[in-house]
């Protein structure tokens, strides 16, 4: 982070670049994170309900 505010105006342009790529960077992570955790959600209750018919069909 620049120091002065005459070198913070000079870098402004390069300074908003890089946080706007770094939010955008930061917000497709947690949509990944997001549809893991909802793909992983969906097979856990798959295999839930694979193993209640197993229990169901040895008991």
């Amino acid at each position: 982070m620049p120091q002065s505010q005459e070198d913070m105006r000079a870098y402004a342009d390069l300074i908003r670049s890089d946080f706007e790529t770094y939010i955008a960077d930061v917000q497709d992570y947690f949509r990944c994170l997001d549809t893991e955790r909802a793909r992983a959600f969906h097979e856990a209750r798959e295999v839930s309900d694979d193993y209640a018919r197993f229990l169901n069909a040895v008991e």
